[in-house]
């Protein structure tokens, strides 16, 4: 759950905030003196979503197997209509204020930012999507607790975007026009940055730009530390927050009725609700990210070798049926003929059958399995190997070897293990 959520909501946190900006500063009128183009940013969302899906398909069915042909056309136009919309959310105000004069200046704007969501929601949802085809691990039953709690994790994610989003907007009305508008500005300026790094990296690998020296140190940083960016999205509008909480302290509570007092008492409490509302978001997602992503990206630790006995002339190698008999992966280190120092691995399986194999597949190689959560996990690739499949060759499956069950134990003949010395040689 938690690994769906932090990848869900840092996709969609971004998008879903330059849409919330763009809504308050260019927000025009209500009901029927509302400008038909207000609509466009709508248009600009639900296209850019549509995209998405599409994309995430192809890339699913593998029928582009290549994104690079998809994302550098997108990134070149996704880094142009960042700087259209920053200048437009810029001279928003002054936008919206002529628009009964100047009607067309609006629909422009309503135009390039429906463009540049289209494009940064293209650009940011295809791998939350992706996150829908993992929700059953290979070999697993469709309805099962991991697989609900993938999907809740999923739509937490989604909702807690829409919801930090909606808890911001609200500084719209409380905060000092030109703090929210600070915040937008450098929100953009993120996004900006985030784009242009995405980039320079796929022209980096297509040989367009050679980076050398601060530059190419630079762009590293920047992509080891795409979480601090995405986290600074949502703190730049910790400006106007504490700007709301000031002005709600320093608005006066009279007037010159007792109504006036309660709308003044009402506003004044509505100001620092808003601010203190949005500097827990700003926690929260922080602490989210920060603890959540450090939590999945924990490097998985194989558990050390378990003795065992090992025959005078070093031929048999015996572990006794009791030392399994938990049911948990037991992992066992052996020296070869050669000095190669291999690991294999034994479980016991239902029904009273026994996995055995080396601690290394074709695949992956000598990475290793480690045990989470009652299933049995390569270390590279993060595949669950299917229990009833341990023992037998191919996929990611532990590499099978001979051995024999009988008499309350396990006994394996070295020499079997030594023909094998190789997968364990780098």
């Amino acid at each position: 759950m938690l690994e769906q959520f932090v990848t869900v909501m840092p996709g969609t946190l971004g998008a879903a905030l330059v849409v919330m900006s763009a809504s308050v500063m260019l927000g025009a009128g209500e009901g029927r003196n509302k400008p038909h183009s207000s609509a466009w940013r709508l248009y600009g969302l639900v296209i850019g979503c549509l995209g998405a899906i599409v994309f995430a398909g192809l890339r699913a069915t593998a029928v582009i197997n290549q994104r690079t042909v998809v994302n550098y056309p997108t990134l070149v136009c996704c880094v142009l209509a960042d700087v259209a919309l920053a200048v437009v959310l810029f001279r928003s105000r002054r936008t919206v204020s002529e628009r009964a004069a100047h009607p067309r200046r609006l629909d422009v704007a309503n135009a390039v930012a429906a463009v540049a969501i289209a494009l940064i929601v293209f650009r940011a949802l295809p791998d939350v999507i992706l996150e829908l085809t993992i929700f059953v691990a290979p070999g697993d039953p469709v309805f099962t607790s991991a697989m609900l709690l993938r999907a809740l994790g999923f739509i937490l994610g989604l909702a807690a975007s829409v919801i930090v989003a909606s808890i911001l907007r609200t500084l719209r009305v409380t905060a000092d026009r030109r703090f929210f508008d600070a915040a937008a500005m450098l929100l953009l300026a993120l996004v900006f940055v985030q784009h242009l790094t995405a980039l320079l990296t796929v022209m980096q690998t297509t040989g367009d730009v050679f980076l050398r020296g601060v530059s190419f140190r630079l762009l590293a940083w920047l992509i080891n530390n795409g979480t601090p960016l995405i986290i600074a999205q949502v703190a730049v509008f910790a400006i106007p927050a504490i700007a709301s909480i000031v002005a709600g302290f320093r608005m006066a509570a009279d007037g010159e009725n007792t109504a006036v007092v309660r709308q003044h008492t009402a506003l004044r409490r509505h100001a620092k609700a808003a601010g203190v509302w949005t500097l827990l978001a700003v926690i929260g997602v922080t602490f989210a990210l920060t603890y959540g992503v450090a939590q999945t990206n924990q490097v998985p630790v194989l558990s050390p070798p378990e003795s065992y006995a090992l025959s005078s002339d070093r031929t048999t190698a015996t572990i006794k049926f009791s030392q399994l008999a938990d049911g948990h992966l037991h992992r066992f280190e052996y020296k070869a003929k050669d000095g190669t120092v291999m690991r294999f691995i034994i479980i016991k399986k239902n029904g009273g059958a026994y996995g055995v194999g080396l601690d290394a597949c074709d695949n992956c190689g000598d990475a290793g399995y480690y045990e989470k959560d009652g299933k049995i996990i390569c270390k590279r690739c993060d595949v669950a190997i299917n229990l009833a499949t341990i023992g037998f060759a191919g996929g990611c499956n532990p590499i099978p070897f001979p051995y024999q069950a009988g008499h309350g134990s396990i006994t394996i003949q070295t020499a079997d293990l030594d023909a094998l010395s190789a997968h364990f040689k780098s």
